[in-house]
């Protein structure tokens, strides 16, 4: 008889997913399966269950929620050192790792999908004792994914995001910021608009911002917007939707373990849609330390 714990964030989404966690809930028991659902409340109370779970016997972890939420159980389960297989339950306003791996949302297949025991280990991003599932970044819009309120979220959507956004451009006015750049592939010193360092190739709700990542290769992508003017920055912004910005001479993308970005101006970061400390930083890949349920 295997034990699922459920940590459930019941901000995420429009609230219309806790029946999904109560018809899941529902099949788990009647196929034999012992579960207990913790609800978040705060800030660290998913990784410190997650945490606790590593130390007892639990089998299984449903992380229900969105980016934010699946970031503190991957580094609950860093922290407290046992990898348990963890099934990623979509039900945030941004759900970019969930999205890339097409997870099931439905009740059924959502059990289906732990009833196959089919796990994949990924990697993790780390900048100093944080750890990012999806996405590292700093720079032009970065901050707009901690500043909307969760109560605004749950009753907007992906919409909270987009005008968030619309309130920030004429704060930031497009103003670059110097940084150098230390890595093995790449060490140069730019004035740039926006820095990402993506584990998948899902990033804001665009499928193909980092069209070359794999969540298990052993590598971190980085997409470097240099400084642009308008009409470079909109060329770059339709290309985004297939993949071919990359190829844009102001856009830098590589592959790397580890980079360190410096600068000397206020530059905060944002780690799975959370506020990360600021710049400077190192940042580096964390190999299949997480452990998930896959198709």
């Amino acid at each position: 008889m295997k034990k699922v714990k459920i940590i459930c964030n019941p901000s995420s989404g429009r609230q219309l997913i806790q029946r999904r966690v109560d018809a899941i809930c529902k099949i788990l028991v009647d196929e034999g399966y012992t579960i207990s659902k913790f609800i978040t409340k705060k800030k660290n109370d998913a990784m410190f269950e997650t945490i606790k779970c590593c130390k007892e016997d639990w089998d299984i972890i449903i992380a229900c929620g969105g980016d934010g939420t699946v970031n503190e159980v991957a580094k609950g389960i860093v922290l407290g050192g046992r990898k348990i297989p963890v099934a990623i339950l979509a039900a945030g306003t941004v759900n970019d790792f969930a999205n890339y791996l097409d997870l099931p949302k439905s009740s059924k297949e959502f059990y289906e999908l732990i009833e196959n025991g089919n796990t994949l280990d990924v990697d993790l991003g780390k900048v100093r004792d944080e750890y990012f599932v999806n996405v590292a970044a700093s720079g032009l819009l970065t901050n707009v994914g901690y500043q909307v309120q969760p109560e605004i979220k749950a009753v907007l959507g992906r919409m909270a995001y987009y005008l968030e956004g619309l309130k920030e451009i004429p704060k930031q006015k497009f103003r670059p910021i110097k940084v150098k750049f230390e890595s093995e592939e790449y060490t140069k010193e730019e004035d740039i608009l926006l820095f990402l360092l993506s584990n998948s190739s899902s990033i804001g709700g665009f499928k193909y911002l980092a069209p070359k990542a794999y969540i298990s290769d052993g590598y971190l992508d980085s997409i470097i917007i240099k400084k642009s003017d308008v009409q470079d920055l909109v060329s770059i912004f339709i290309s985004i939707f297939s993949g071919e910005h990359i190829n844009h001479p102001n856009v830098e993308y590589f592959k790397t373990q580890k980079i360190t970005v410096y600068t000397e101006e206020d530059a905060p970061i944002d780690i799975d849609g959370e506020y990360g400390g600021k710049l400077p930083a190192t940042f580096e890949v964390v190999p299949n330390s997480f452990r998930i349920f896959v198709k």
